[in-house]
């Protein structure tokens, strides 16, 4: 019998399946989905449409996704950004799609009522949530960028949509030191190992698969311990860490249950009791 699709990333079950799959599962419907954007700070998405499930992973605002299916308050979504599927609550969805004109580009910022800071504030986004501007405002030196939602945003936290942030991928992850660890998450307010990789990544113009299993078999090209560099990545079951320079590394962790900075040999060391020694090395 051949393996069924990897189920984070391919949309199928008893009752119905996306169209992409027809003849490779069977489905009695399949279905295109319908256009839809994340219109709250950050919502978990999780494997089943339950509460008391974990967290796969998460969506920032302004991200968007096609809905396959809504029933009982839930929305059975697959993420336009990396595909990962599984359900988020319907009101956590937006039907606007109005283009994303910039992104957030620091760890986190606040949304106010009005272009002042001293407005009550709306809500925080995340690096790497995606904004409409339709306008900008200056307040007692302060330039905001006005957004459709009549909110507004402060301007240099901000990066249009077709720029990359300066640096690399190691420069941005660095930005999130002692941000809580938080299973499942991949935003400035909590995050986890793999995460950590992809947000940083994204924000560089690079893409990345969600999960660490996915990005050990797949992101860059395998190379050996004594090649490490800045920016590789180093792999233990079910973990990941990135390669500050060749004696120390940046990661997510539940040790610290913060992104920290460790050396490459105590990380070894430590993580070997519990997960044995590393599985791989890989250069993005």
């Amino acid at each position: 019998m051949s393996q069924l699709p990897d189920r984070r990333l391919n949309a199928y079950r008893e009752d119905l399946a996306e169209e992409r799959l027809r003849g490779v599962v069977e489905a009695p419907r399949y279905v295109e989905g319908t256009p839809a954007t994340i219109s709250v700070s950050v919502t978990p998405l999780r494997r089943r449409p339950d509460l008391a499930c974990g967290t796969d992973t998460e969506l920032l605002y302004g991200e968007t996704a096609r809905v396959l299916d809504v029933a009982g308050g839930w929305a059975w979504v697959k993420a336009d950004l990396d595909g990962y599927v599984g359900y988020v609550p319907e009101a956590a969805l937006s039907s606007s799609n109005a283009p994303a004109t910039h992104f957030v580009a620091v760890p986190r910022t606040f949304v106010y009522r009005g272009a002042d800071l001293r407005f009550p504030q709306a809500f925080a986004l995340s690096m790497g949530s995606r904004v409409h501007v339709v306008g900008e405002a200056e307040t007692r030196g302060t330039r905001y960028f006005l957004l459709d939602s009549g909110l507004a945003v402060i301007a240099n936290h901000c990066v249009p949509a077709n720029e990359a942030l300066a640096g690399d991928y190691v420069s941005v992850a660095t930005r999130f030191l002692e941000t809580p660890y938080l299973w499942g998450g991949r935003s400035g307010f909590g995050i986890d190992c793999s995460g950590l990789v992809q947000l940083s990544m994204q924000m560089v113009g690079s893409d990345a698969p969600r999960d660490s299993d996915m990005q050990a078999r797949g992101l860059g090209r395998a190379i050996s311990r004594e090649e490490l560099l800045r920016g590789d990545l180093v792999f233990w079951k079910g973990h990941v860490a990135i390669m500050e320079d060749e004696k120390t590394l940046v990661h997510a962790n539940g040790h610290t249950m913060t992104v920290a900075r460790e050396g490459l040999e105590d990380a070894i060391r430590r993580i070997g009791w519990l997960y044995d020694q590393p599985t791989g090395y890989r250069r993005p």
